[in-house]
């Protein structure tokens, strides 16, 4: 196997912190690696060490000759001022030739960049930038491929044809990915690398396996840290008792995982939480009845019911545009209906995680930002005081005293789980959890929802999440109607399979009389220009509000309003558009 990349003893610090500390490796020809590890770790810096877009102090950097390498970073370098179609297949490529390559309309399609071909990539919303990058990456023949969480901005449905595609006949001889989703590194990496204390440790498979080998690692060296240890137990325990078809592959020492879970119990007592919900919370949480909810010409929710007890545990999921965050919203009272009602418990203590940011006090420090809310944190039998629970989410002791200010975008996120958490509600909605979070802060959560009794809505692309921490799933399919799924995710991809034919043939069937449809099309497209120029507006506001925290903040939370606002009408535009000219 050909040599593409190697490390020999390269060190690497950041300030007064090491990255890396004499690493050696190397990265082979067929290799399909994942990279884990905690925000902070070094896990994109060595993305950038291997592509050799960062030096590194001491040691040695080797690659193949002529090497061809894409690297999809956290921030994209395409040209805002062309269109999407020259930035993904080429400003020379003929139109016959990027048309006739199936493995370039696959993409295209798989993505959802087909759509976006003839906008301005200036136009484009942050996810669509994103996918449009992708797209570039996954069309071009390349020697190594360097993914940097490609899965961000990715529905269930796209983040498992990325893997399906990746593990197919993918145009590049080796992979990378740096991904915090379980699910989706469980499926494409067949080595996974672990970026801890500068150090990169090298485990044969993909996440399952490299659980079941950081447990016996952690064991044999009977190290101190016995409540990681334990979580990872626990995990792995999850693992082999509710996933069964990721642990038939080989490559698992299936005699050694027995073994270290053989006492460990089911990872909750979904009874006795059910039970002790009920004294909390009564018999009723959440009734929708009849709703009825349109958005841009198009009915998010059509006739819904729905109705949340004590103790159900639901994951929602869907495509991007389907409305799921406007369900969390219509639960929180955030957005009203058109039509039905929400009718909600007398005792129910919502806490609702937005995606954004949110509001954070950035003249307290952060252990203090915590006690705010509250001193101590009762989950089940257990008492946990504000810092023992930072420590469990990754703020060790002397993290606990840095000025909120001064957080990256991940702890942000984590200490707005946590105040959230804090305030002791007895349900929980949770929109996109696992953004920004690192794989030990995801099982840390996990493991805390595990003795929590309530109610929990989670809305997550992260399917490993999802089959963790919910007992059923429901789906929004792109029709305005709420549908039950005894199977789970993949009951739900199955859906989406069947019906892509159906969804092509309506599409091709003749339109009849359209003038309204028409109407309001103009309309849509009259408001996606106000809110285009509303964005970049924003965004010229954003850039001269950089020295000013605060106001950036607003913007930001302005900005991502309108992003959103925009990504509805599109999609709406989109199925209108289909129906007229198909």
């Amino acid at each position: 196997m050909a040599v593409l990349v190697s490390l020999d003893r390269a060190s690497k610090a950041q300030g007064t912190t090491t990255i890396l500390d004499q690493v050696s490796l190397g990265l082979g020809d067929g290799d399909r690696i994942g990279i884990v590890g905690r925000n902070g770790a070094g896990k994109t810096t060595l993305i950038d060490v291997l592509t050799l877009r960062q030096d590194v102090d001491s040691g040695r950097v080797t690659q193949a000759t002529g090497l061809r390498t894409g690297v999809l970073a956290q921030m994209d370098d395409l040209d805002p001022a062309v269109s999407v179609l020259e930035a993904v297949v080429g400003a020379d490529t003929p139109e016959h030739l990027w048309r006739g390559d199936a493995h370039t309309r696959a993409v295209l399609e798989g993505l959802g960049v087909e759509t976006l071909l003839e906008r301005q990539v200036g136009s484009l919303s942050g996810g669509e930038r994103r996918r449009a990058a992708l797209a570039k990456l996954l069309v071009t023949d390349l020697d190594l491929l360097m993914l940097d969480e490609p899965t961000n901005h990715l529905d269930v449905e796209g983040v498992a044809w990325l893997a399906a595609h990746l593990t197919g006949t993918p145009r590049h001889k080796a992979l990378v990915t740096v991904t915090h989703d379980r699910w989706f590194l469980d499926e494409v990496a067949s080595m996974t690398w672990e970026v801890a204390a500068g150090q990169v440790h090298a485990y044969e498979g993909g996440y399952s396996a490299y659980v079941l080998a950081r447990a016996e690692r952690q064991r044999q060296a009977a190290t101190e840290e016995a409540k990681r240890k334990n979580l990872v137990r626990k995990e792995l325990a999850w693992l082999r008792r509710g996933a069964p078809a990721r642990t038939s592959k080989p490559r698992y020492r299936i005699e050694a995982a027995n073994e270290l879970i053989a006492d460990e119990p089911p990872p909750r007592d979904s009874a006795a939480l059910q039970h002790f919900s009920a004294t909390r919370l009564g018999k009723s949480v959440y009734d929708v009845e009849d709703a009825l909810l349109s958005f841009g010409g198009r009915a998010l929710l059509r006739d819904v019911t729905w109705r949340l007890g004590p103790g159900d545990r639901v994951g929602l999921i869907g495509v991007n545009g389907a409305g799921k965050t406007t369900l969390l919203r219509v639960l929180t009272g955030a957005q009203s209906l058109d039509a039905g009602q929400v009718r909600i418990g007398v005792t129910v203590q919502a806490g609702y995680l937005s995606q954004d940011a949110g509001e954070l006090p950035d003249d307290l420090r952060v252990l203090e930002a915590v006690e705010e809310i509250a001193r101590v944190l009762r989950v089940g039998r257990e008492e946990l005081t504000a810092s023992q629970l930072l420590e469990r989410f990754g703020f060790p002791a002397a993290k606990q005293w840095t000025p909120v200010a001064d957080l990256s975008g991940g702890e942000r996120r984590r200490l707005q789980l946590l105040r959230l958490l804090m305030g002791g509600p007895n349900v929980l909605v949770l929109d996109e959890p696992t953004n920004d979070l690192d794989v030990d802060t995801l099982i840390a959560l996990e493991d805390l929802l595990d003795s929590w009794a309530g109610t929990l809505v989670v809305v997550s692309h992260d399917r490993w999440f999802l089959e963790r921490v919910t007992d059923s799933t429901v789906a929004l399919l792109g029709d305005g109607q709420l549908a039950a799924l005894p199977g789970g995710v993949d009951e739900y991809l199955a859906r989406s399979r069947r019906a892509a034919p159906s969804a092509a043939a309506a599409s091709r069937r003749p339109a009849g009389d359209s003038r309204a449809e028409r109407k309001e099309l103009q309309r849509m497209e009259r408001a996606l220009e106000r809110l285009d120029r509303k964005e970049k507006k924003l965004h010229g506001q954003l850039a001269e509000a950089a020295s000013n925290y605060d106001r950036a903040v607003e913007l930001d939370a302005e900005l991502r309003a309108v992003v959103a606002e925009k990504g509805e009408y599109e999609h709406a535009w989109l199925v209108l558009s289909e129906q007229l000219t198909g």
